[in-house]
């Protein structure tokens, strides 16, 4: 459960009643409940692998039997969760913590915004904006930091010796 929902950014209601079905070459497959938009998402090997070796719930689910509501389900995977992060001494867990994680390592990885919208399954961009909008100034600190670095392999490397620069290892005047 908990690799799903870190590598899909699925919700928790969509990870409990995710079906074997939905799991379609290497990929999750599935209309969202909340917003009932489709979601596409590739998974990694070792996700696929550990939910295709993991015992299923049922015939059909992999952490549901499908017999009770779906939101008694989920009640009890929030529960389970939510001692899993107490257990571990993180304040506040809950299942959205992977959600946000999914979204902000690939906000971090250069991925564009409407691309993470899509995959949360978001209606609008505005909507990825409004929640991950903290990430969004992190990238823009990320980018300023490339540019940054990018001064250190620069061929032309001023210094302020006397108003002149260096280039290449010799002086040369400034215009």
């Amino acid at each position: 459960m908990i690799l799903l929902l870190r590598y899909s950014g699925l919700r928790i209601g969509d990870a409990v009643s995710f079906a074997v079905e939905q799991l379609d070459q290497g990929k999750v497959r599935l209309y969202t409940q909340k917003t009932g938009t489709h979601v596409c998402c590739p998974l990694p090997d070792f996700v696929i692998n550990e939910l295709e070796s993991a015992p299923k719930r049922s015939e059909r689910f992999w952490f549901w039997t499908g017999n009770s509501k779906l939101q008694t389900a989920v009640a009890d995977w929030q529960a389970r969760l939510h001692k899993l992060f107490e257990d571990a001494g993180i304040e506040h867990g809950h299942a959205h913590r992977f959600r946000d994680t999914f979204a902000k390592e690939l906000l971090l990885s250069g991925v564009p915004i409407e691309r993470v919208s899509i995959l949360l399954g978001h209606h609008s961009v505005r909507i990825t904006e409004r929640h991950y909008s903290p990430w969004i100034h992190e990238r823009q600190e990320q980018a300023e930091a490339d540019v940054r670095r990018s001064w250190a392999r620069d061929p032309v490397t001023l210094l302020e010796t006397k108003g002149t620069p260096e280039v290449h290892g010799k002086r040369e005047a400034v215009n």
